[in-house]
This record gives C-alpha cells, structure tokens and sequence, in this order.
C-alpha cells in the first residue's frame, strides 16, 4: 500500500523540516505547485528532501487562489484552469529535473479535485494535458470520477486513493470541510486506513459500508498533527502485515 501526504504547502525552515520529517514516512509526495500555495523554493526544498529519501515526486497543482488555500470552488473556465494547471506542473517538472528527479504522478488539489471527479469537459481537458507531456504521469485521484474516466481513455496509468483522516459521506464523497466530523481524529483515521488497506472498504459517517479499493493512503499535510498521525498510519500498516511502498 502506497502512503501519501499532500506538502510543501508552508514556508520557511519551520515548513521545509515539517515536509522533511513527513517524507521520512511517505513513500509518494504530492508537492503544492504554486496555485494555493508553495513557491519556487519550497518546491525545490520538498523535490531535494524527497530525492534524499527515495520518496516519488506528484505534482499537486489547483486553483490560483492562495486566499482561500484552493478549497473554494471558483467557477472558473475550463481554458484557465488548465492553464493555470499546466504552468504549474511545468514548473514543478522542472525543477524535480533540475534536483535530480522526474514528477511520477499528479494529484489535483482541493476544490479542483472534487470539481474534477464531477465535470466531464475539465476532467477530458486535464487528461489531455497530462497525457501530451513529454512523460505522463500517473493520475492519483479516487478510483470512480470523471477524472479517472477521461484518464483512462487516454491510456493514462491510474491509482486509485482513499483518505485516512478525512469522513466520507454514503455517495462515497468526502464530507465538507465545513461539516462537523468532516477531518478524523487519529484512532479514527487509523482505523480508517486499516480497513482501507485489509478490507477495501470505509464506513460513512451515517453507518454505511462503502467499497473502495485503493493503492495510495492519504494524509494532509495541514492535517494538526499530521506528522505524528503519518507515522501512526505506517505502523499500524506495517504491524498489519501490510507492506508500505509506493505504487507500480
């Protein structure tokens, strides 16, 4: 089972080693690209500690829109957003190059994500996009969507995700941010993770048994706490008998 954390969404020291002690964990990085967050430099601290450690590159683009850390839905047209996306990536695929390393796999950020998962004509878009690079990476996003959908018939190589500490609701959507119970504790998520990986299945918040098979387990860097519940989440895997490592 692939482990991965959304990152490099601080700044500064205090943010670089918060991304370094995650990627002691993680064994796939989805890197912020400079649309709701991150910059040149942090992009170039997550790229260089992720490289030291053996740690896959994705690149984490969304909407330009730092005010509200990409999680607003912004209406924009389906031309932007994929510029916007495509800069971002771009820039992010250079400087992995410029470190050493290449950028394995995208996984749109927030409000993108979710608008993705839903809106046939952007999900058909960003699959173009992804599929014209020069090395198309792999889509990391949940495995039913109109995301995955357009990928897949572009030949792009899949991976589907499930979330540790985030609720999901019974359409097998994750509950709003603004919702009570929406971000898990750590016993909760957890346990999450472990039915995930052993079961292929989450219980939604109103009781229902969900089937959701997946490759990767996520945790949000901005989680509170997430680094320790990064390393909790490894454990339990690996004392599971599951092992940790990145997907194929």
């Amino acid at each position: 089972m692939d482990l991965n954390a959304d990152m490099a969404e601080g700044s500064g020291p205090q943010g670089w080693a918060a991304d370094a002690a995650l990627l002691d964990v993680v064994t796939s990085a989805n890197i912020a690209c400079g649309g709701h967050a991150g910059d040149a430099e942090t992009m170039r601290h997550g790229c260089d500690a992720a490289l030291e450690r053996g740690v896959r590159i994705g690149a984490h683009p969304g909407y330009r829109d730092r005010e509200n850390f990409g999680r607003a839905e912004l209406g924009l047209e389906t031309d932007e957003v994929v510029e916007q996306v495509a800069e971002q990536v771009a820039l992010l695929e250079r400087i992995a190059a410029e470190a050493g390393g290449e950028v394995t796999h995208v996984k749109p950020h927030g409000a993108l994500y979710h608008r993705a998962l839903r809106d046939e004509q952007l999900a058909c878009a960003l699959a173009e996009l992804f599929a014209g690079l020069a090395s198309p990476p792999v889509v990391l996003a949940p495995a039913r969507g109109a995301l995955v959908d357009a990928a897949q018939a572009r030949g792009l190589r899949c991976a589907a995700e499930g979330f540790a500490d985030r609720a999901y609701d019974a359409a097998g959507l994750l509950v709003p941010r603004d919702q009570p119970g929406s971000v898990l504790g750590a016993e909760e998520a957890v346990a999450q993770a472990l039915r995930l990986a052993r079961e292929g299945s989450v219980i939604a918040n109103d009781g229902t048994v969900l089937p959701i098979d997946v490759e990767s387990i996520c945790v949000h860097g901005d989680t509170p706490g997430a680094i320790e519940l990064a390393g909790q989440l490894r454990a339990a895997l690996t004392g599971g008998g599951i092992e940790v490592k990145a997907f194929a």
